[in-house]
């Protein structure tokens, strides 16, 4: 039996040296072999406040030399099961978010052929739009959780359709999710107004507004999800915005009173036992991101998905 890629360990290399990959995994070209692809994309045109999340996947790789392959808190050891690589960055074209919008579905497609997991870092929330549509191409409709400060559901933006403020009206719109296994957490912040939010919940969509999510823990809302959602096909897409800018304010569109990195850890831990097929994080922007600690925390949530992805092995 083939022996899976492990991170390359602190103990046998600094951590301030090595592969400038993610969590310093083998970096490939060939998908052949693998169970996850995780990858990045170098994207901030699709933006309308602070940009620089063009550097979001170098950063939250640089951050994630810190972690190490076995979870304490859950016993997942990811690595143990799945074989895992780095494939680098998509090749988007930085002077047009249509052309990158093409570029990404056409990777995805390319990368959804093989049986390799694609597993996201952004790079703004407009990446996700082409991915869900190569995505329904391979699963059909997809349930959808969305954790974000926002609900990305505006029609236009500047005249725009696809930006990362429209992202999941155009799924909705075109088909790619299930509406009614449609998942936002974390809302919160002001509006133009009240449709801002409530006009999804009209197409099926389920909302948790941070201000309900205060000082609660979230394993009961992820059992519920899960018990809602069963065996259906879900894309997981991971908003670091959706955390208060306390602990993440390295990113574009900041909201205050968001969750807590606690409730984040809660809600994708109790995901475990979901049919994922592909997950994302997006909206990390390191010029903002003096300390590094939003990056950080990127690539510890980022891991924590890998934890409960579909046959980890749990010791």
């Amino acid at each position: 039996m083939r022996q899976k890629n492990q991170p390359i360990s602190g103990n046998e290399l600094a951590r301030f040296s090595g592969p400038g990959t993610f969590m310093r995994l083998p970096s490939v070209n060939d998908l052949k072999g693998l169970d996850v692809a995780v990858l990045g994309i170098p994207m901030d045109i699709g933006t309308s406040w602070r940009s620089g999340t063009r550097f979001g996947p170098k950063q939250i790789r640089a951050e994630s030399a810190m972690l190490r392959p076995y979870n304490l808190a859950t016993g997942a050891a990811p690595f143990d099961s799945l074989q895992v690589a780095d494939i680098g960055d998509l090749a988007i074209n930085t002077f047009s978010l249509k052309e990158s919008l093409s570029i990404i579905q056409e990777s995805y497609d390319s990368i959804l052929q093989s049986d390799a997991m694609p597993v996201a870092m952004g790079g703004d929330h407009s990446i996700t739009l082409p991915i869900l549509r190569a995505m329904a191409k391979r699963h059909g409709p997809v349930a959808l959780i969305h954790v974000d400060a926002h609900a990305d559901v505006n029609d236009e933006m500047f005249g725009e359709k696809e930006t990362h403020g429209t992202v999941f009206r155009r799924a909705y719109e075109e088909g790619l999710i299930r509406p009614e296994k449609t998942y936002q957490v974390g809302l919160r912040g002001t509006g133009y107004a009240a449709t801002d939010f409530s006009e999804a919940t009209g197409w099926g969509f389920q909302q948790w507004p941070a201000e309900e999510l205060w000082g609660r823990s979230l394993a009961q809302l992820s059992g519920e999800i899960r018990r809602d959602i069963g065996d259906t096909a879900t894309y997981v897409t991971f908003d670091i915005d959706s955390l208060d800018p306390a602990y993440a304010p390295g990113t574009g569109t900041p909201e205050i009173g968001g969750l807590t990195t606690p409730q984040a850890l809660e809600l994708i831990r109790g995901l475990r036992g979901l049919n994922i097929v592909g997950c994302d994080l997006v909206e990390v922007s390191p010029p903002y991101d003096t300390s590094g600690n939003t990056a950080l925390t990127a690539a510890n949530l980022l891991y924590e998905l890998l934890c409960v992805l579909p046959g980890v092995a749990y010791r």
